[in-house]
Parts: structure tokens; C-alpha cells; sequence
């Protein structure tokens, strides 16, 4: 009977354990709907030696439904870790969400092609070195001002921006199962999300333009170069998102003066410092920067700050009129009658 009673602790210790390991991989959202096709973006460069990139994803909220969560390039916890991205899998007629993790290997991310070297297994776009990360840019995209440590392989190519949308394992989705490396990935030590993942992930469920009821699969933001950095729609413009307000995005507000941080926009971040500095009259009308008329309600508007002067000149008019002598003042005339008495 004893012996009985130490096997069945034995079995207990062993579920609890391996629960708490499962809960390391899940955070149990569950859906009855199906979250919608990934969208295709552009990747932002690297903007810090070092970063690695976590794709974006659908996430859900109660009050709002399916959101993304851009994707976005975010420090590592440790050196020697990678990112195994989250993934949506059906289960028992519903679709379950399962966390994301860091890890020293890649684990299971249900087959989904996330794009940028998470093409549904594995990770292509990159290997640590030592204490260094090394980038290959034939599949992601990085600042070659501040990155160094690159590489090409072309070999690993698959799909390098998403051409199968599906964001979910099960059926109707990808048909994907877990192999023996990724099973043994998911028993290894891991990292739960960092503290700017987790934010990152709340300030894209606060902002009504990214939630899929609002803007039909197409984001306002879909990627982003660093957490609280730029933002860029699918195309790769910078974006201009909108608070709940109604007012523009705090964050935005904040960067606007660095849109062209770029570097392929240098030089014209240059020339907006040297038409800042010139006088109006000897500035040419300029085109508005792209990400200026792309994403700007107003942008129908950019020709108005050329009628300033002209408006300006209009108010002044009556002024000008002020200032003129009014006839019969005595000054002009003593300077003949001064004149004639001399001669």
C-alpha cells in the first residue's frame, strides 16, 4: 500500500512538472476563430549590433479581437539565444495560442512561414559567433553603418517575405508537425518574453488602427526597427498611426524629426536642415517628404505653407498705406521754401 502511495506521488510530481513546462510554451488564449492571414511587409533594417528580429503575429483581445503586433528587432536576454516565435495551433475546436520563447536552439512554431529566415522551421536568418551575432543579409535586412558581422548564404532561401499567409497550425491552415530537434528544442531551459517584448505587445493592443476589425488585415503598423523606435507600414514608409483620441501617436510625434534616419534618406535629411535655416523668399517649394503624403490626412494640404507669404503680405496691406504721409504735413514742404531763401 505504501509502496503504492510513493509511485503515485511520483506520477503527480511528474505532471506537475511537466504542466509547468508546458505553461512555458503557452499562455492558454483560446479563440474560436481563426486569426487572419499574416501580411506581408517589409523588414526594417537592424538598427543595433546585436538585435535579433521576432516577426510579427496576431494577438487577441476580448473587448477588440484579432491585433498585430508588429514586428520588430529587440535585444536578446542572453548571448547564445534565439527567438522561436509564437504560433496559433487548433485544438478541440478552437485555436490556441502558444507563447514564444528564448532558447539556445529553435523549437516548434507550428509550421507557420513568418518570414526574414522563419520559414515554418528553424531560423536561416542568422548564427551566433562566440559572443557575437552574426546577420546573413541574404535573408534580413540590417544597417550596414552599425552591423558588421554579416554573411551571405544564399543556400537557406525559402520564402524570404511570406508568400503562404497562413498564421495557424490545424486544419484549414499549415499541416505541420513538431520534429525530433524541435521537440528537444521545447525541453530545454528557456526565456520567457522580455520586459520590451511584453510591452511592445501591449502598446500594439492599445492602438485601434491594428486591430484586424479596423484596418482588414493590413496593419497601420506592421514592423518596427526597435521597441518605442520607428514605425513602418507594409510598404516600408514610415507610418503615422492615430491614439483613441483622435490626436497622433506620442511616439511618432517624437521621432518625426529623425524620418529620415534611414540611410538611404540622408542626404535629404540634410537638405530639410538647410531649408530650415533659409529665409522664405530664396526657399524653392519643395515635394513633400513620401511618408509625409503617404500616411498624412492632410496630405492634400502641402501646398498651403507656399500661400503664407502671400497671405501674409495681403495683412500687411493696409499698413503700408498707414505709413505714407498724409497730405498737407509740413515736412515735405519747408525743404523748397528753406531752399529758395539760400540761393
Amino acid at each position: 500500500m505504501k509502496k503504492n502511495i510513493k509511485i503515485f506521488i511520483l506520477l503527480l510530481a511528474t505532471s506537475l512538472v511537466a504542466v509547468k513546462s508546458h505553461a512555458q510554451v503557452s499562455i492558454g488564449v483560446s479563440v474560436r476563430i481563426a486569426p487572419p492571414a499574416l501580411p506581408v511587409y517589409a523588414q526594417p533594417p537592424c538598427p543595433v549590433d546585436g538585435y535579433l528580429w521576432t516577426p510579427g503575429y496576431w494577438a487577441y483581445a476580448d473587448d477588440g479581437g484579432y491585433y498585430w503586433v508588429p514586428g520588430v528587432w529587440v535585444a536578446p536576454p542572453r548571448v547564445g539565444f534565439l527567438w522561436t516565435p509564437g504560433y496559433w495551433g487548433y485544438d478541440g475546436g478552437v485555436y490556441l495560442f502558444h507563447q514564444g520563447y528564448w532558447g539556445r536552439h529553435i523549437g516548434f512554431y507550428g509550421g507557420v512561414n513568418y518570414g526574414y529566415g522563419y520559414g515554418g522551421a528553424g531560423y536561416v536568418g542568422g548564427r551566433w559567433a562566440g559572443n557575437s551575432f552574426q546577420y546573413n543579409t541574404a535573408v534580413v535586412n540590417v544597417n550596414n553603418t552599425v552591423v558588421h558581422n554579416t554573411y551571405i548564404n544564399k543556400t537557406v532561401i525559402n520564402n524570404n517575405v511570406t508568400v503562404n499567409r497562413t498564421s495557424f497550425n490545424g486544419p484549414g491552415g499549415v499541416n505541420a508537425q513538431a520534429r525530433p530537434e524541435e521537440l528537444a528544442a521545447a525541453r530545454e531551459q528557456h526565456v520567457q518574453p522580455t520586459n520590451d517584448q511584453v510591452s511592445h505587445q501591449q502598446v500594439a493592443g492599445k492602438d485601434h488602427n491594428q486591430f484586424a476589425s479596423a484596418n482588414n488585415g493590413r496593419p497601420a503598423t506592421a514592423a518596427m526597427n526597435k521597441v518605442d523606435g520607428n514605425r513602418f507600414n507594409t510598404e516600408g514608409r514610415r507610418a503615422r498611426t492615430s491614439s483613441p483620441d483622435g490626436t497622433n501617436n506620442i511616439a511618432d510625434r517624437n521621432n518625426r524629426p529623425q524620418a529620415n534616419n534611414n540611410p538611404d534618406n540622408h542626404n535629404p535629411a540634410n537638405q530639410d536642415n538647410a531649408n530650415k535655416s533659409a529665409s522664405p523668399a530664396n526657399q524653392p517649394a519643395r515635394t513633400p517628404h513620401q511618408w509625409q503624403t503617404g500616411n498624412n490626412p492632410n496630405a492634400g494640404n502641402a501646398h498651403q505653407p507656399a500661400q503664407h507669404p502671400q497671405a501674409n503680405n495681403m495683412a500687411r496691406a493696409p499698413r503700408q498705406l498707414v505709413r505714407h504721409p498724409a497730405p498737407g504735413r509740413p515736412h515735405p514742404a519747408p525743404r523748397p521754401e528753406g531752399h529758395e531763401r539760400h540761393r
